[in-house]
């Protein structure tokens, strides 16, 4: 296989007609420009330069080759050039894992304001926090905050869980029963209903019924969707319930799409992080993931 540096070199000695003036052009040994030009030489079967005292003088296939091959060398340079000088050193590229609803929500919005580069990567929190610990991945946010060394967890967001449905459903009994204080009541008609869960595990809905039952939820979600849009989707033009973090459903509450049932319940929350090593990223990248995420 031909080594794109052959042709660099090539290139170089063609344009400064020595080996030394390539080896001063390319910063390498003058030794290293002739191991290049003689191993691409072998490859194509052919002398490229005739060597005389003071000059390299190129041959027919050299000023052959030349032609055909100058402007592809010349634009990989210009690609090279161009790639390390604003990736590497004016903005570095980071790479910023999160849950896609969190994208969709809270990142999407504010990007176009930032002067930096990102790659994003969606995927589930545990998975993509397990990226950063093992450097596979500078950040990502986190709903688990570990002990890891190395590894800090930054506070971005106390997110909330909310009890939501379309906004046709009648709650009319829900209500006398939560206006009474009647918790047995108003469980029995949250069993009645159509649930949409995020998970088989059903854990927002878990911690939902411990902080209002006092128990476990005996519930079997009829969709689980595991998409907090798809189900906030779904459920408005469809009919359901769904408990779900209160920052994804503001808008839909707003637009008065989707409802909230039982407001003064006592809602499960969690603290989302933004977790990252110290040691492999610099204050700059920091500062601006921070600022993205408005921190």
């Amino acid at each position: 296989m031909v080594n794109f540096e052959w042709f660099r070199t090539f290139k170089a000695i063609y344009q400064t007609g020595t080996l030394t003036g390539a080896a001063q052009e390319l910063l390498i040994s003058q030794p290293n420009v002739s191991q290049h030009l003689a191993a691409l030489e072998a490859y194509i079967c052919h002398p490229l330069f005739e060597r005389q005292p003071r000059r390299m003088v190129p041959t027919d296939y050299g000023k052959l080759l030349y032609t055909e091959v100058i402007d592809a060398v010349e634009k990989l340079e210009k690609v090279e050039l161009d790639f390390r000088n604003t990736y590497a050193w004016e903005v570095p590229l980071t790479c910023l894992g999160a849950p896609k609803e969190f994208f969709q929500a809270v990142i999407a919005p504010r990007i176009g304001q930032s002067d930096a580069n990102f790659i994003f990567e969606f995927g589930d929190s545990k998975a993509l926090l397990e990226k950063v610990i093992r450097k596979d991945m500078y950040f990502t946010l986190t709903t688990t905050c570990g002990h890891e060394k190395n590894i800090m967890y930054d506070p971005v967001l106390e997110e909330r869980f909310v009890l939501v449905s379309n906004v046709g459903l009648d709650d009319t009994v829900l209500r006398k029963a939560v206006r009474k204080n009647d918790k047995a009541a108003a469980e029995a008609w949250l069993y009645d209903q159509t649930w949409y869960t995020y998970s088989s595990d059903i854990a927002p809905v878990r911690r939902f019924w411990q902080e209002n039952f006092y128990k476990r939820p005996q519930i079997r979600p009829r969709f689980v969707i595991p998409d907090y849009d798809a189900i906030l989707k779904a459920l408005v033009t469809g009919e359901g319930v769904t408990i779900v973090p209160d920052y994804l459903v503001k808008e839909h509450l707003r637009r008065k799409e989707l409802k909230q049932l039982w407001p003064d319940a006592e809602s499960a929350s969690q603290t989302i992080y933004l977790a990252y090593d110290k040691t492999r990223v610099t204050t700059p990248q920091v500062q601006q993931v921070k600022a993205l995420l408005h921190l």
